[in-house]
This record gives structure tokens, sequence and C-alpha cells, in this order.
């Protein structure tokens, strides 16, 4: 492997391990905390108070590493697509962040609004990406492209909405989305590889680089969150990865651990409304595992074995 590689992976991890002891009080200083849902489980209302943001540290620092190793490294469009979709969607978690620390409203940017920017981006994104790719998806294991036509649009703009608010979903439990995202941007590393795109594949090692030093104090008891600035960044990403490298329809399975946490609340909504009974003790689907007396550890080992299952299965299906 090419020393860039391992170098944007080492310099992202130990630059931000250096910056998050340094962020953490400075957060607290400023009072930028982190307001916890009264209506989850009680076990987390002691975390309350604790400094949230911490996703910009694992948004800047890889583009930084990355632009330092190769400085050409966004000269193409495929590659801005991706910076793009990594800041732009960290932004509006940024915005909906500093709405909850600034007014001590754990609501944040209302969902109407929240919904809406992501939906211009998306749209955004599409319009920008149709004018240097194609329309066509490959499908796994029929080893065929299919042309979706107009129909592309509709799945970029799920990809993109869906993805980053899966994601968000899933940041519910220390160490759980972080670790869970490593595991899912894995194989797209490996795909980015063997499409010979070295500046993407430098990209994610440094995200992924990033995102270990942030884990290191995000696991339980964690010292700090990503915020919405880090997790709708994250699902941005990969949104953004999977559609350059044409591997769209993976991102479903790789991600499947994020499905599953978005299917449990679109069923407990669903079966609240109609029969007013729920199905789970609680959504997103990693708070009915706490409800049913897995320590909070324990679920997030859990999820992980999940998301390297289907990560591990979405990597064969690439590859094969």
């Amino acid at each position: 492997m090419d020393f860039k590689y391992i170098a944007a992976l080492v310099i992202s991890l130990v630059i931000t391990l250096i910056a998050m002891p340094m962020l953490i009080p400075f957060l607290h200083k400023i009072k930028f905390g982190q307001e916890i849902r009264k209506d989850g489980p009680q076990s987390h209302l002691i975390k309350g108070g604790t400094p949230t943001m911490g996703g910009v540290v694992f948004i800047l620092v890889p583009l930084l590493v990355l632009v330092v190793l190769d400085h050409t490294a966004f000269a193409s469009k495929e590659m801005l697509l991706v910076a793009m979709a990594y800041v732009g969607y960290g932004m509006i978690g940024f915005l909906d962040d500093y709405i909850i620390v600034v007014k001590k409203d754990n609501v944040g940017l209302r969902p109407g609004m929240k919904f809406l920017l992501q939906s211009i981006l998306a749209v955004a994104f599409y319009l920008f990406y149709r004018n240097i790719a194609s329309s066509t998806v490959y499908i796994p294991l029929l080893d065929q492209t299919l042309d979706l036509g107009w129909l592309y649009f509709v799945l970029v703009y799920i990809m993109f909405t869906a993805e980053s608010n899966a994601v968000n979903l899933t940041d519910g439990l220390d160490g759980l989305s972080a670790g869970t995202v490593i595991i899912a941007i894995s194989p797209y590393v490996i795909f980015a590889l063997l499409q010979d795109n070295k500046d993407l594949a430098m990209l994610l090692l440094a995200v992924v680089g990033a995102l270990l030093g942030y884990l290191r104090y995000n696991l339980h008891p964690a010292k700090i969150f990503m915020g919405d600035t880090g997790s709708l960044a994250l699902g941005g990403l990969l949104a953004a990865t999977a559609m350059v490298l044409k591997q769209e329809l993976l991102l479903v399975i790789i991600g499947g651990v994020f499905l599953l946490e978005v299917l449990s609340v679109v069923i407990q909504v669903t079966s609240y409304k109609l029969t007013k009974k729920r199905v789970f003790k609680m959504a997103p689907l990693h708070h009915h595992f706490e409800l049913s007396g897995f320590k909070e550890t324990q679920v997030v080992l859990i999820f992980w074995s999940m998301g390297l299952v289907f990560a591990a299965i979405g990597c064969w299906l690439g590859v094969m």
C-alpha cells in the first residue's frame, strides 16, 4: 500500500488525539453541553452537559490532512462533490447543535426545516453530479448495470436524506455511531482502491483515523459527543462516496445497522398511530436493547458486530 494511505490515517489519528483533550475543556468552558431527551432512557440523564460538536474535528482534520498530502486532491469534480457533501451536511448539523446548546433546547432545528435543508443539498448534489456521471447503477450478484434515467434522482435524493438521518438516529449511545461508521467506510476504501481512486481512498482513511481518535474520548463513559454536526456529515459522506464509486445499492447492505435503526422508528411510529401499541420498548432500536436489560457497552458491541457482518457481505458483493 502507498505510504500516503497509511500517512492519511495515522496523521489524522494523531492530530485528533491531540486536539480532543484541548477541545473538551474549551467546550465545557463555553457551556456547549448536550441537552438530553427527557423522554429517553432515564439512565442517559447523567450525560447531560457532556460537550458536543466533536464532529467539527473529524470533519476538518481529514480534509486538511488530504490537502497537505496531495494539494490537487480536490481538483476532480467527484472529490469536490464528496467534500461538499461532508461539509454541507456537517453545516446543517452545526446549525442544529448551535441552536440546541445556545437555547438549551434539545429540539434544535425544527424537523421540517432540517429536512428541507437536507433536501436542498441532495437536489444540488444530483444536479452537480449528473453532469459528470451517468444515471446507471451496478446490480450486485447479477453483475449488470441498469440505467435508471430520471429515477436516479429519486435514488440520490433518498440516499442523502435517508443516510444522513439514519446515522443521526444511530448516534444515541457512547461509541455506537462512530464505530459503525468506521466499519461502514471500510468496504468503500477497498472499492476506491480497486477503482484506482487514490484521493478518495486517502480521504476515507483519513476520516477513519480521525474517527478512531474521536472514539478514544467517545467510548463509555463519553467525554464528548459528535452532535448532529458529526452524524449528519458522516451520513452525507457515505452517500456521496457510494454515489461517486457507483456502489449506490450496496449502501443499503453495508449500512445495514443504520437501515435497521430507521426502520425501527418507522415501525414504532406507524404501529402507535394505527393501533396505539408499540412494537419496541423504545425506538430507535438500540434503546429497545437497553430497556431489555442489556448494558450500554453490550448494545454497542452487538451493533458493531452486526455492522461487521453487513460490511463483510457488502464488500463481498462489491468485489465478486
